[in-house]
């Protein structure tokens, strides 16, 4: 029998321990090596919407001097998490380094982030994927880093949920050779928005327009590649809220400008306030800090603490701006009016006229006063607010062609309203030819100074415009104010005939002479349909225009067929008046309700031609940094005081020629149909109404404003100022 003996002296227990270190080593260093290659990219840390982890560009702390490293989240579809500066919700994510070793300082980048606009409501993040650069400045260079870092962080979808994550990364001494995540976090880095034109993007100019209490920040940009999307990003002390841009380009959209809406939420003023803004598109991104200025005066964005000489200086302004007003190209069609109320008063009472008079100073401060209350609600609503926007309305223009056909009717003797005593003539300007001779009624007067006040609301006479963009500007009681100071300017020539009724009773009695005179001035009032009707085409189409014309033409014929006559069957002396309203009616509401848009899409530069080209805030800073000198004419073809600057000015020599001469550009903007960029344009220069011109160059880079009836003299003299030096 063979017998086997277990070994157990000494050599035989060298050789088992020796075997089982060399064992135990080996698993160290596989555990070593495993444990290293976790900690370079760091270890992912999943929670419910999105996972995150620490990753560094090499594997080792290397000799340099700050480590790069970066943190990583990956978000479920639908999440996101916030930007350094979240805008109206959110917080960003926030990263304590406490229980960290051989650790300085640590900074975080933030890259070109994405706008989230929900409920009203702008905030600023990233979805999907995002890496925050972070630049680590270790205590000891070369030495291994051991970073602890405590992660909280918001997530949002339709509800948020705030979350802390504890993320752990060890780096060891040594080469520093680069990991996977280097290029992961380089391709971030170069999204972090830089100062300057370093990713071909550049604020050229950024300024505040609009008022103190509703300002808007005006950017212009450029880039060095066509632009795709820009935004802007406005980083401000709190207090204020900021709305998405409006974003307009010039024509190889290199050159844009950006509006932004702010809202003061705290009673603050945004002027004189430190702010950053980031220029963003796409990918790229650029950020400038910036003071907060107004480039427009003092009146123009009127809003802070009012002198009360300075607000009795706008009252007085309104005043002649309203009796200026009266001799206005708008208010011409007017006169028709005017002058057959003032020739009927010969051999008249005086007492009679002067309630006559009276009464139509009192249409127009009524109508002054459902202005400024139309002008308030406007305002309030946050919608756009301008002298004569009523006017980019169809249904208005259609209404009015109608009244003015109505008035036209009567003078022609095609109808005479049988109304009770009181209310006699309130569409009526006295009686019909061979009729008998009554008493002009206060109704008759009273719409008379209304009808006058509307047509004369297109225009905006010397003083006015000043009057008006203080009080658009303002509050509720300071438009109130302008208003009816303008009403007293306009209303100004019949307190005086009231006051002074001799002025109107000596004139010649009337006769059959004025038989004549009404025919023609009914004649004028035609005319001044035709100009409605035309201005209604700008914006309906030809096709709308003409269905409007034919409708007020058939009304016409209804009120003819409905004349009084003698063989007149009863029959028909029913049927006319209601045949007649039915085609009133219809001229109101067909032409607009149709779609005729079709016709309507014309840009200024096909409808001018020649020398004049679009308008564009963009193209307009771009021409003025280029050193050249920009004309800038805001004109719309319900404006008649806009079409006699062209006529008599802007198309004559030497003015014409000097527009069309080297290192000028023209440039028209038609506001015929409302605009937002046009009013906010306006506004930024303390205006809300038009004809608007304003000469810009390297001596005006701000623009000289022109007056609002243009002569050859003060265009040539703000041309050769904008030139400079």
């Amino acid at each position: 029998m063979k017998v086997t003996r277990h070994m157990t002296g000494p050599g035989n227990t060298w050789l088992t321990r020796f075997r089982a270190a060399a064992a135990a080593l080996l698993a160290l260093a596989v555990l070593a090596a495993a444990d290293r290659a976790l900690a370079a990219p760091g270890a992912w840390l999943d929670q419910e919407q999105a996972r995150l982890r620490l990753l560094a560009a090499a594997d080792t702390i290397g000799a340099g001097e700050t480590v790069s490293l970066g943190l990583h989240f990956k978000l479920e579809p639908g999440w996101k998490v916030y930007w350094r500066s979240p805008g109206d919700a959110g917080f960003p994510p926030r990263i304590d380094w406490a229980g960290s070793e051989n650790l300085d300082t640590a900074a975080m980048a933030w890259p070109v982030p994405h706008r989230f606009s929900l409920f009203g409501l702008e905030t600023f993040g990233y979805g999907d994927e995002v890496v925050f650069p972070i630049q680590a400045r270790p205590l000891q260079a070369g030495q291994a880093m051991l970073l602890r870092a405590k992660v909280e962080y918001l997530t949002c979808n339709e509800i948020c949920i705030p979350r802390t994550a504890n993320l752990i990364l060890d780096l060891p001494a040594g080469s520093g050779a680069a990991t996977a995540g280097a290029a992961l976090i380089e391709s971030y880095l170069a999204q972090v928005p830089g100062q300057g034109p370093a990713q071909g993007l550049a604020i050229e100019k950024a300024v505040l327009t609009g008022t103190l209490d509703a300002p808007v920040v005006e950017v212009t940009a450029r880039s060095d590649t066509p632009f795709e999307a820009p935004d802007i990003l406005i980083e401000a002390p709190p207090g204020f809220s900021f709305a998405a841009p409006q974003v307009s380009f010039a024509q190889d959209r290199t050159w844009a400008v950006l509006r932004v809406a702010a809202t003061p939420t705290g009673g603050g003023v945004l002027e004189g306030k430190n702010m950053t803004l980031t220029l963003t598109d796409g990918q790229r991104g650029s950020e400038n800090p910036m003071v907060a200025r107004y480039a427009a005066t003092a009146a123009a964005r009127a809003g802070g603490a009012l002198e009360a000489g300075t607000f009795a200086v706008i009252l007085g302004l309104a005043v002649l701006g309203g009796l200026i007003l009266n001799l206005m190209p708008c208010v011409l069609p007017v006169l028709s009016i005017k002058l057959l109320s003032v020739v009927k008063q010969g051999g008249r009472a005086p007492a009679a006229v002067r309630a006559g008079f009276l009464a139509s100073a009192a249409g127009i401060f009524a109508s002054f006063m459902v202005l400024a209350g139309a002008a308030i609600l406007v305002k309030t609503l946050g919608l756009t607010v301008g002298w004569g926007i009523q006017f980019q309305q169809p249904v208005f223009l259609s209404v009015m062609a109608v009244v003015v056909v109505l008035f036209a009717c009567n003078l022609f003797g095609f109808f005479e309203l049988r109304l009770p005593a009181w209310a006699q003539g309130a569409a009526s300007l006295g009686q019909r030819p061979g009729g008998t001779q009554g008493e002009p009624s206060l109704g008759g007067h009273f719409m008379t100074g209304a009808l006058a006040t509307l047509l004369a609301t297109p225009c905006s006479a010397p003083f006015l415009g000043t009057a008006v963009g203080f009080a658009l500007a303002r509050g509720p009681a300071e438009i109130v104010s302008v208003f009816a100071a303008l009403g007293l300017g306009l209303a100004l020539p019949y307190l005086t005939i009231a006051a002074v009724p001799a002025l109107a009773t000596r004139l010649p009695r009337p006769g059959p002479w004025m038989i004549v005179l009404r025919k023609v001035l009914a004649l004028a009032l035609v005319a001044t349909a035709l100009w409605l009707v035309s201005v209604l085409a700008a914006q309906i189409g030809l096709g709308g225009a003409a269905a409007a014309a034919a409708l007020l033409a058939a009304f016409m014929l209804a009120l003819w067929l409905g004349r009084e006559r003698t063989e007149r069957p009863r029959a028909a002396a029913l049927a006319s008046p209601v045949l007649a309203g039915v085609l009133a009616l219809a001229a109101v509401t067909l032409p607009s309700a149709l779609d005729w848009r079709e016709e309507t899409a014309r840009t200024v530069a096909q409808q001018d031609g020649g020398v004049w080209g679009a308008f564009s805030q963009a193209e307009l800073s771009r021409r003025v940094a280029e050193g050249q000198v920009v004309m800038v004419d805001v004109t719309a073809d319900w404006c008649l005081t806009c079409q006699v600057n062209k006529k008599l000015v802007l198309e004559r020599d030497p003015v014409a020629a000097r527009l069309a001469g080297p290192g000028i550009t023209a440039m028209r903007r038609d506001w015929t149909l409302p605009s937002a960029e046009i009013s906010s344009y306006l506004a930024g220069h303390g205006r809300y109404g038009i004809p608007f011109n304003a000469v810009y160059g390297p001596g005006a880079p701000d623009g000289i404003v022109l007056p609002e009836l243009l002569t050859g003299e003060a265009v040539m003299t703000a041309l050769e100022r904008a030139k400079g030096g």
